[in-house]
């Protein structure tokens, strides 16, 4: 199961480290950061952060797997949830009612915050096999 998960997350991270690579690319041909706080968060909490997750559960087994399924998922929504949700709100490319834009974007950042919370509890009160 672990294994799943550390592929699962290994994927997203690679997927977010091409799109924010294609859009550090893009925001340096343009000469226009527009998107610095898009491509930031991309990189950070989807990339860095997914794959050191990865990481994780490909060296450690959580002794709780309920923890562990709900860091995961809260971890992939949260991320693609903030991402999105960044981009629709800095760039607006649809239009979009203001009240949808927040919902996914504050949706997104508090879904990913509650995994970074699951993760650090799983850390210190779950017995961690290697």
């Amino acid at each position: 199961m672990y294994n799943k998960y550390s592929l699962l997350l290994l994927r997203l991270a690679a997927a977010f480290g091409v799109v924010g690579a294609i859009l550090g690319a893009h925001m340096a041909g343009a000469g226009s950061y527009a998107f610095r706080p898009v491509h930031a968060h991309i990189l950070v909490a989807g990339w860095l952060s997914l794959f050191a997750w990865a990481v994780y559960y490909k060296v450690f087994k959580p002794s709780t797997p309920v923890l562990a399924k709900v860091h995961v998922w809260c971890a992939i929504i949260g991320s693609v949830g903030l991402s999105i949700g960044m981009w629709l709100y800095m760039v607006k490319p649809f239009e979009l009612p203001e009240a949808v834009l927040l919902i996914i974007y504050i949706g997104g950042g508090v879904t990913l915050l509650i995994s970074y919370i699951v993760f650090f509890f799983m850390t210190i009160f779950n017995r961690i096999e290697g």
